[in-house]
């Protein structure tokens, strides 16, 4: 029987996707020396361990609407379920690497995308949690089935940027706010009474100008 072991050795932006993609490269050995692999349905839960860095003032300033005052975060700053991911991986006998796609959002009601987009500079901790199914062959030829026990899992530090980079690709110097429908359509109507051709536009004449430091 398969004990397998894994490992993320990187992360990169998908560049040609419909939506916001990150590819980890996932190692997957077979300790069982001479065994054939035949496939793996394997699912992982990932999450971010926000506990597990440090945090510049910057951070704990972009955090806030998050965790709130960094006064109260050691009660409010917690690990979270970031998302869901599921692949099959192909035959191998020792070792195989596959890409493990997981969706990203930019919608700002969602609580992983404000902890990306607090962030600046550094790592992401996570921990990628698998379970599914092995199947394999045994001595004799015959197809065997085994489930992945539930103490399997991978840490890897997500690079900052290499989330940022993706945004930056699928969303270029833009931002994505999802807004209750009864407040577009007054925002929408304001846009059209006033004749205002964007929403930029829009947004600049709702918002106060920011005072201008006057040099003397």
């Amino acid at each position: 029987m398969p004990d397998l072991s894994f490992q993320i050795e990187k992360a990169e932006p998908e560049r040609f996707s419909a939506a916001p993609t990150l590819l980890f490269k996932l190692r997957i050995s077979n300790t069982v020396p001479g065994e054939t692999v035949h496939s793996v349905a394997l699912r992982c839960q990932i999450q971010l361990e926000a506990t597990r860095r440090q945090y510049s003032t910057g951070d704990q300033s972009h955090l806030r609407d998050l965790f709130g005052v960094p006064e109260r975060w050691s009660q409010t700053l917690k690990n979270m379920l970031w998302t869901h991911a599921s692949i099959v991986a192909p035959a191998f006998e020792d070792t195989t690497v596959v890409d493990l796609p997981v969706p990203c959002t930019f919608d700002f009601n969602v609580a992983a995308t404000k902890y990306f987009h607090g962030l600046t500079e550094g790592d992401v901790p996570l921990n990628f949690l698998f379970s599914g199914t092995v199947f394999y062959g045994d001595g004799e030829g015959s197809l065997q089935v085994a489930p992945i026990p539930w103490d399997k899992e991978a840490r890897f530090r997500l690079p900052v940027k290499a989330w940022h980079e993706m945004m930056d690709i699928y969303y270029p110097n833009t931002a994505w706010l999802c807004l209750r429908r009864d407040v577009f359509e007054r925002l929408h109507q304001y846009k059209v009474e006033n004749a205002i051709p964007t929403w930029e536009q829009t947004f600049e004449r709702i918002l106060p100008v920011p005072e201008q430091t006057v040099k003397r």
